[in-house]
């Protein structure tokens, strides 16, 4: 069993960190707001450090699960920072959704101090964290990974390396575009079966055993239809990732019509007043122009 730091325990980072204690890790937690890392190790029997860099202090893993480009560098190399307690040889896995260009900053400042860092972006939702069948989508180092992947098979269903360092936040992009395209098409369909007089609940249970089929309208399409919008991954954090995607786009000479227009769409999701709801909140702003 291995000594690991989590850092960051919002509704992914909780019950990821627990699945490591659940399966026998020595774990040591960090969260900013200080009591929600006390109850985790109350709930869990682990420790709670008051920094990064106490948490990461004789790890030989340190994973994260922050919010943005500025939490990962902050909890990385900011006052307290989890690179200044790792030991040479150490290696510091990042499940936070964030752009390449920080990932790749942060792994040649890890290698300046003899440390490995592998970017493992993730998706599943919170339901995914909870029940421990994640996907994680890797990049980095191949030693490191090789090492590492064991420990993250305690919430993942599947966890492969891509790539050199970067290559993780790209697929986590690639997975971001499809699916923002998937909800607004799943939208579309649902609606007009609506302004067509359809039931929608029987039009889902035929075209999902076809080719329209998909986890968004296996996983969804009732609670869209029910007006709840309060069952997964916020729009707030949709736009943050769909910006880094843009631009990436950007960099690399890629052509994301759909992906910038649901953007836009989500925008106006947030005018609504729906910046927490969940991102299958796109039938709601087809609903609000009737």
């Amino acid at each position: 069993m291995a000594k690991i730091a989590f850092l960051g325990l919002g509704v992914m980072g909780y019950p990821m960190a627990g699945h490591l204690a659940a399966a026998g890790h020595e774990v040591t937690v960090y969260n900013r707001t200080a009591a929600k890392a006390e109850a985790w190790a109350k709930e869990h029997g682990g420790s709670a450090a008051i920094t990064p860099r106490e948490a990461a202090a004789g790890a030989e893993f340190v994973m994260a699960c922050v919010g943005n480009d500025d939490d990962l560098r902050s909890v990385c190399l900011g006052d307290g920072g989890a690179f200044g307690g790792m030991d040479v040889g150490a290696i510091f896995v990042d499940h936070t959704t964030v752009s390449a260009r920080v990932t790749r900053e942060l792994g040649a400042a890890a290698a300046e101090q003899g440390l490995s860092f592998v970017d493992a972006p993730i998706s599943g939702g919170q339901a995914g964290a909870e029940n421990g069948v994640l996907s994680v989508m890797c990049g980095g180092d191949q030693a490191a990974y090789d090492k590492a992947e064991p420990i993250i098979g305690a919430y993942a269903r599947i966890c492969r390396r891509i790539g050199d360092s970067g290559a993780g936040q790209m697929t986590k992009m690639c997975n971001q575009i499809a699916i923002a395209g998937l909800v607004q098409g799943l939208s579309e369909a649902l609606h007009f079966a609506d302004k067509a007089g359809l039931d929608g609940r029987a039009v889902v249970e035929v075209i999902s055993q076809g080719a329209a089929g998909s986890w968004q309208m296996a996983n969804r399409h009732e609670t869209m239809l029910d007006d709840h919008f309060e069952h997964g991954f916020a729009v707030d954090w949709m736009r943050k990732d769909l910006g880094i995607c843009l631009d990436a786009a950007d960099e690399t000479g890629a052509s994301l019509p759909v992906t910038a227009l649901v953007d836009q769409f989500y925008k106006d999701v947030q005018k609504m007043g729906g910046g927490r709801w969940d991102t299958s909140s796109l039938f709601k702003r087809l609903k609000a122009f009737d």
